[in-house]
């Protein structure tokens, strides 16, 4: 495969240790995990130039962090896109970049939910009584978990994908955590186990929904001209999407994501299929999450990704497109309920190969993060970030 330019390399990656933060402040997830990302690249506070963060922050934007680390920008995002938002985030930090804002940007993302008592999106979310949608949905009650299980049950509908199909996600993610000293579910689990879970929402039982985790972590990403001076790998990111999508002035169809329409812009800028894809890092609130994605991304057509999933093939070194080989937000770290930040990582580790032996792709030199966030039911983001190793 021709080696590709980038405008800018992930240079930097640092996934916070911790699952349970009963003893350390949201502002300290971010700083260690800032911290953990910059060692790693061979930086420093006083190189960072750009700050790209969501709405996990305490105060306002990015305000308490950017003071809190004492740093020094030309460039500010605080773009917010729920789950997704950390491959946009990458994402903009490499359009910054290659238009000369900043030159190392950072990235990062702490919170500490299970310590504050979260539940697995079983709990109404806070909203702000000027959302146009509330009056609508509110008096319904509808929650996160059952969201996604009606898209899970229209999916069935349409489709004839089955519970068992779903469950062959959770269970390839639970072969990739046992590996994983620090994931918070290490047991490998079977399609039955999974099926004969409390169920949550109909469809979806217990064990298709993600964990709930504290922690973090943080990204650098930065110009070429720094990159080839750094002694690590370089992780070029060469292909991009984003898009939204809501409910269509009625026209609601629960089959598909917004990343039908950001993976065909990722593809296209980095001149490649999903057939070149070596690894594949997905978002996964929950196994319909997964499923509906795959088919999105284009790794099967709409409606097989029942067929596709099944009989381990997600798993790494036997199935066809190794996945979330950390075992992902369903077994090992969905820090702040918001796994983009996670996918990258992961993604990062396999192209560096540095990811655990027993999972490791081979020669794996392209992979992909896709991310969703927000309602997949209602209204939802999605990002997709196509990554090359090119040292």
């Amino acid at each position: 495969m021709t080696e590709r330019k980038s405008r800018a390399y992930i240079m930097g990656a640092y996934e916070h240790p911790t699952r349970l933060a009963t003893d350390k402040t949201i502002a300290q997830l971010h700083a260690e995990s800032a911290l953990g990302a910059l060692a790693d690249a061979g930086l420093g506070l006083n190189d960072v130039d750009g700050f790209f963060c969501g709405n996990d922050m305490p105060g306002i934007g990015a305000f308490a962090i950017v003071d809190y680390l004492n740093l020094r920008l030309r460039h500010i995002d605080t773009t917010d896109t729920g789950g997704c938002s950390y491959m946009i985030h990458v994402a903009h930090a490499v359009e910054a970049i290659a238009a000369g804002k900043c030159s190392v940007a950072l990235v990062t993302l702490g919170g500490r939910p299970r310590a504050e008592g979260a539940s697995t999106g079983t709990a109404p979310r806070p909203y702000h009584h000027a959302q146009p949608d509330i009056p609508f949905e509110l008096p319904f009650g509808n929650v996160i978990a059952g969201s996604y299980a009606m898209c899970a049950r229209r999916h069935m509908h349409e489709f004839g994908t089955t519970s068992e199909q779903l469950a062959w996600v959770k269970v390839a993610a639970s072969h990739h955590a046992q590996h994983n000293p620090r994931a918070l579910l290490r047991e490998v689990v079977t399609v039955e186990e999974v099926v004969n879970s409390p169920l949550v929402a109909d469809p979806l039982h217990r064990l298709d929904c993600c964990v709930i985790t504290d922690g973090g972590g943080a990204l650098v990403v930065t110009s070429p001209e720094i990159a080839r001076q750094l002694a690590r790998p370089l992780v070029g990111v060469i292909g991009m999407g984003e898009a939204m999508k809501g409910q269509d002035g009625g026209h609601v169809d629960l089959t598909y994501s917004a990343i039908a329409a950001a993976a065909p812009r990722a593809f296209s800028e980095a001149g490649v299929t999903p057939d070149d894809i070596k690894y594949a890092s997905i978002y996964d609130s929950f196994t319909i999450t997964v499923l509906m994605q795959i088919e999105d991304l284009g790794f099967c057509p709409k409606g097989q990704g029942g067929r596709f999933v099944a009989d381990g093939n997600l798993i790494s070194g036997s199935g066809r497109l190794p996945f979330n080989t950390d075992g992902g937000g369903l077994c090992n770290n969905h820090p702040n309920n918001r796994g983009g930040m996670t996918k990258i990582i992961e993604a990062v580790r396999q192209l560096r190969g540095e990811a655990h032996p027993a999972v490791q792709v081979p020669g794996c030199d392209l992979a992909l993060a896709s991310g969703i966030g927000g309602s997949l039911a209602m209204r939802h983001g999605g990002s997709v970030v196509i990554l090359e190793r090119q040292r």
